[in-house]
């Protein structure tokens, strides 16, 4: 299984130009070493270190490879970021930023878990959150690339009541991992496949795996390796985008001294673009041109259901607003609208997985008609239906319309069925105003509802309304209520044994308990005896919406300033959830140095900088991932193992 012949030329980055546009629809973006703006010998220590890591069985972390933080604040990554997820994006802290080598194993398909970490909500369709991948060298296609599916980011299955799907991530095919297939090496020395036919890609898992895509029934998804790769490329894709790790292919007794390595950071928005911004529109041909540059995939048949969904994100990623409504449906007659809604709401409403496409299709299409009240009474029926699926597409219709939905989202937000509060909810924090009506129904389902599941998506919400009051201007002086109705929560959420601990299963198999239906996570103490194997969805989701108002700077918290600086000092000092941990550092690190400079220093955030370190270092472990994003600089001499 030696090199037959020169090496392929490494995968083209994405032009700066097209970085938005493919990633609204394809969902995966590339960026070539050149493009970061660091020296490429970067590149080569941290590989070496690693390598070394390895051989000396030692852990790799930011802080014991602190080139990672060159990495996560080169120019040209932090400026394709910004592009995509706003200014000040944040990195979940404690959650896989660590490399990945691969191995002789293949994953099934899957969504990575809906940050925070396996606390379910709603996917965000809105690019509100990302994943980056970093590739310290060259990734050649027989070395194991990422596996991809292009084009996947805006389909996915029914999770509420599916128990296969309870635990975090979507799968393409659960049986897969029912059937012990991810346990059962595809390559290496106990593999039973002979080598041509790993080389060649003709294994059963092989087999298995592209018919997972291909059966979907959904359209232009393939599976896609990402390779060949430059030394330092990084791959951004959607949250959403189904992946998998890949087995090597090449001699397994090269693996050794020729590891493949990829460090992997969640990244998440924490600012809007300004209401005062540039609003320009231009409709874009999706089909030119017809042939996907990247992937090689067709592009030459792409019909509504995806360009629609497509056309909302393109504008909404540069703008945070949606576009004008589609010209073809604008040139309707009344009678021909309600015709066109009628069939619309028709194909809301179609059967089987495979339709997912077309029901979110037919969602974005009622949105952007240029008839917003028959939209909002349409889509507004549907996200009560009994379907799990029709809400879904619903939901993110709704949310498309934008704050012209708000009466849809509340009255679902009280409804007495729990998943349909958990959708109103959510489409509350993704397109409303951040009125006191909003703030209200929000918060009562944050301090009162019995499900963790809706009291997790209420958390999250509170965040996402004020990163948008912040840059709307419209209810910016509700923040500081945001930051109250988060702070009341954080005193009545307490921390659970983690249900893989609980319930002695793998993270894959657990299942709703009478203290919490939704799925809280697997247990992360690092060995140490500061922090416990505890998870709280709520706390969870509380604390990331805290660093997203905290990257607004101490002004936005206004009168809840200095209860939110106790509050976060308390949780970590005493709190034993380390993820919690984490996301209070990155709050704290953002209120000290992401006050605008045209804000007088308030007494309280001065003290803050004055004992920040101090403070920091008092868990045994740091994320210093997340840190370096919140403008703190990483020790030179300090080695934090974590």
């Amino acid at each position: 299984m030696g090199d037959t012949g020169p090496s392929p030329q490494p995968l083209p980055g994405t032009p700066p130009e097209r970085l938005v546009r493919d990633f609204a629809s394809r969902g995966i973006v590339l960026l070539s070493p050149g493009a970061l703006g660091i020296p490429p010998e970067i590149h080569e220590r941290i590989y070496e270190q690693e390598k070394q890591a390895a051989r000396d069985g030692q852990p790799v972390t930011p802080a014991s490879i602190p080139e990672i933080s060159e990495v996560l604040n080169a120019p040209g990554l932090v400026q394709a970021c910004d592009s995509i997820l706003g200014e000040s994006w944040a990195i979940v802290p404690f959650t896989h930023n660590a490399p990945f080598a691969s191995g002789g194993r293949d994953q099934h398909w899957h969504k990575d878990d809906n940050g925070p970490y396996n606390g379910r909500k709603l996917r965000h369709h809105q690019a509100v959150q990302a994943e980056m991948l970093y590739y310290p060298q060259a990734v050649s296609p027989e070395m194991g690339p990422t596996a991809t599916v292009p084009y996947s980011h805006y389909w996915t299955f029914d999770h509420e009541e599916n128990h296969d799907n309870f635990a975090g991530a979507d799968h393409l095919d659960f049986a897969y991992q029912l059937s012990g297939l991810e346990g059962k090496p595809a390559s290496g020395p106990d593999s039973e496949y002979d080598p041509e036919e790993i080389r060649q890609g003709r294994t059963a898992h092989d087999r298995r795996l592209r018919e997972a895509v291909t059966n979907t029934g959904w359209p232009l998804v393939r599976s896609f390796e990402a390779a060949p790769l430059a030394a330092g490329s990084v791959l951004l894709y959607s949250h959403n985008t189904f992946h998998r790790g890949n087995h090597r292919r090449d001699d397994w007794r090269i693996w050794q001294d020729r590891p493949r390595f990829m460090w992997r950071f969640w990244l998440y928005r924490t600012t809007d673009a300004p209401a005062d911004g540039e609003d320009g529109f231009a409709e874009v041909d999706w089909r030119d041109p017809a042939t996907d540059p990247m992937t090689g995939i067709d592009l030459s048949g792409v019909d509504e259901d995806l360009t629609a969904v497509w056309r909302y994100h393109h504008h909404w990623i540069r703008t945070c607003r949606p576009p004008p409504p589609r010209p073809q449906a604008g040139a309707l007659s009344p009678a021909a609208r309600e015709q066109e809604a009628e069939r619309l709401s028709t194909r809301l409403r179609a059967r089987h997985e495979a339709a997912e496409p077309v029901r979110v299709g037919a969602a974005y299409q009622l949105a952007s008609m240029g008839d917003t009240p028959l939209a909002v009474r349409v889509l507004g029926e549907a996200l009560h239906d009994h379907r799990e699926s029709v809400r879904r597409a619903a939901a993110y219709g709704l949310i498309t319309v934008g704050e012209e939905a708000t009466s849809a989202f509340l009255e679902a937000a009280g409804s007495p069925v729990k998943w349909v509060r958990k959708a109103g909810v959510h489409g509350l924090g993704d397109a409303a105003p951040l009125t006191a009506e909003v703030l209200e129904a929000v918060s009562a389902r944050l301090h009162e509802d019995p499900s963790v599941y809706v009291r997790s998506v209420a958390a999250g919400a509170l965040g996402c309304l004020g990163r948008r009051a912040a840059a709307t201007g419209t209810g910016r002086e509700r923040i500081p209520d945001c930051f109250g109705a988060l702070l009341r929560s954080l005193d009545r959420e307490e921390n659970r044994l983690a249900m893989d601990r609980a319930q002695g299963r793998s993270i894959k198999f657990v299942r709703p308990t009478d203290d919490s239906d939704v799925c809280e996570g697997g247990g992360v103490d690092f060995g140490l005896e500061r922090f416990e194997p505890v998870r709280s969805a709520v706390r969870e989701n509380t604390l990331w919406s805290m660093v997203i108002l905290c990257s607004h700077g101490a002004g936005a918290a206004g009168g809840a300033l200095e209860p939110a600086i106790a509050a976060l000092k308390e949780v970590v000092r005493d709190d034993e959830n380390v993820i919690s941990v984490g996301y209070a550092m990155d709050a704290l690190s953002r209120l000290a140095h992401r006050t605008p400079p045209d804000e007088a220093e308030l007494p309280a955030i001065a003290d803050l900088r004055a004992e920040l370190r101090t403070v920091l270092a008092l868990p045994p472990v740091q994320c210093w991932e997340a840190l370096v994003r919140s403008g703190l600089s990483l020790p030179q001499t300090d080695q934090e193992t974590a």
